[in-house]
């Protein structure tokens, strides 16, 4: 999630609706300026007794976190407390139980986007070998409760993490208990926004089931594939899911912004604080009416804020981000920004992309993402067959894409090999999920803690 900083910056109030619109508008960007951005997470533990380590034990995230300053990143501070790192390859930070997220720079291609993850898991290594710290890449903790989990002491997490129970029964495990890969893609116009939007929102159970990695809760299986991608169907259905009008005729960056406007808020960031206003409305705030704040007008920088707290499966600021992929090792981290370049920066393939999905209807498109956390490739799509009947064609439509995109490296490789990971997948017909059950009820003997041995980074 979201890290905030202090600034001195000028912070104009919203005075009109066109402003809402503003930062969706100035996201637009001419092709040879668009760019990449991906986020991981991944679970922190001990490798003594496999608990996960809180903020202020010895060797614990507020060590980590400062151990990294020898590479150079520098800290971010909330409340006294060190909550997040930037440097040249973006921001490292915490979600709310102490997952490790990098966010990572906005860069030109596929190899810098590896390089950089590539940095970031022997940076984090280095200081885990050291410290007795280790790393899992998967979608949920597979074995802890709520209860054993660690809270992180920056202002907005707490106000969510009050707030989740009102209006889901899932909203704390997806806070708390889970780890996810997201890629942040660009645009050239608002009619190209609308068409990536609509072909990667309809795609995005696809993603699910190829990155499905969530597959034990409590050491046990829980009954899904991506109990992480499941977890987000009852977490609060004012900010989450499938985003209808998205298809329907007219849609574009105003659609956009009455639908934010109908998210309740969170918070309100003021003097280096948190003001809990969760539950309010950014429509009465418009009109100088938010009861924590009477008399107030929102900022830009606040609806900037409440842009970050409507969590759809595609989600739009200034870039659409691709949201439906579960926590993994290096190899998929840098597959999945792969598969959404390649289907989305080629004019060809998205053309393509989208001709496959364009008759969909939206109760198939509802029906499709309920089903692919539980059946993974196996799901029914709208007009008959499954994910498993298209996959391998979307993963050659966006190697097609990647190959026109012609972005070498230093030894003359073209950016395909990214995608290797998810051939793989549709080959073998199993997704990362199924295999880790396979070892669960063979090998491992029932035994989830040996999960600890598999190499995940």
């Amino acid at each position: 999630m979201s890290t905030r900083e202090v600034s001195d910056r000028e912070d104009p109030v919203v005075e009109s609706m066109d402003q809402l619109a503003a930062p969706m508008a100035a996201g637009e960007k001419p092709r040879e300026a668009w760019r990449i951005g991906t986020e991981h997470e991944k679970f922190v533990y001990d490798t003594a007794d496999h608990h996960a380590p809180s903020y202020d034990e010895k060797g614990g995230i507020r060590d980590l976190l400062m151990d990294l300053t020898e590479f150079g990143w520098e800290p971010i501070v909330e409340g006294g407390n060190v909550i997040a790192l930037k440097g040249a390859d973006g921001n490292v930070s915490l979600e709310p139980a102490g997952q490790l997220e990098l966010s990572g720079a906005p860069l030109q291609t596929l190899h810098e986007t590896c390089a950089e993850t590539g940095r970031h898991l022997t940076q984090v290594k280095t200081i885990g070998d050291r410290t007795g710290k280790a790393y899992l890449g998967l979608g949920m903790w597979p074995d802890k409760t709520r209860e054993e989990l660690p809270i992180m002491p920056k202002g907005r997490y707490g106000i969510m993490l009050k707030h989740m129970p009102r209006v889901g029964t899932m909203g704390l495990d997806m806070m708390l208990r889970t780890c996810t890969i997201q890629v942040n893609l660009d645009y050239s116009s608002e009619a190209d926004m609308v068409k990536k939007f609509r072909t990667s929102l309809a795609l995005q159970p696809l993603a699910t089931a190829l990155f499905a990695n969530s597959p034990f809760t409590e050491g046990k299986p829980n009954g899904y594939l991506s109990y992480r991608s499941h977890i987000w169907s009852d977490t609060d259905p004012h900010r989450t899911g499938m985003l209808p009008f998205v298809f329907e005729d007219g849609f574009g960056y105003e659609r956009y912004v009455e639908y934010m406007l109908d998210v309740p808020m969170y918070f309100v960031f003021r003097d280096g604080k948190y003001i809990d206003a969760a539950g309010l409305s950014f429509r009465d705030f418009l009109k100088g009416q938010l009861s924590v704040l009477p008399g107030e007008f929102p900022r830009l920088s606040d609806w900037q804020d409440h842009l970050s707290t409507a969590f759809p499966e595609v989600r739009l600021k200034s870039f659409l981000e691709m949201r439906g992929a579960d926590g993994g090792p290096w190899g998929r981290i840098c597959a999945l920004p792969a598969l959404w370049v390649g289907l989305l920066y080629d004019q060809g393939a998205l053309d393509a992309a989208w001709d496959l999905v364009k008759d969909w209807d939206m109760e198939g498109r509802e029906a499709l993402r309920s089903a692919a956390p539980k059946m993974g490739l196996d799901s029914p799509i709208p007009g008959g067959g499954t994910l498993r009947d298209i996959a391998a064609q979307v993963v050659e439509i966006s190697r097609s894409g990647l190959a026109a995109r012609g972005r070498l490296n230093a030894s003359g490789d073209n950016e395909t090999g990214y995608l290797e990971p998810l051939a793989e997948i549709v080959a073998s017909g199993k997704v990362p999920a199924q295999k880790l059950l396979d070892l669960y009820n063979g090998e491992w003997g029932g035994d989830l803690s040996k999960i600890y041995a598999v190499k995940t980074f």
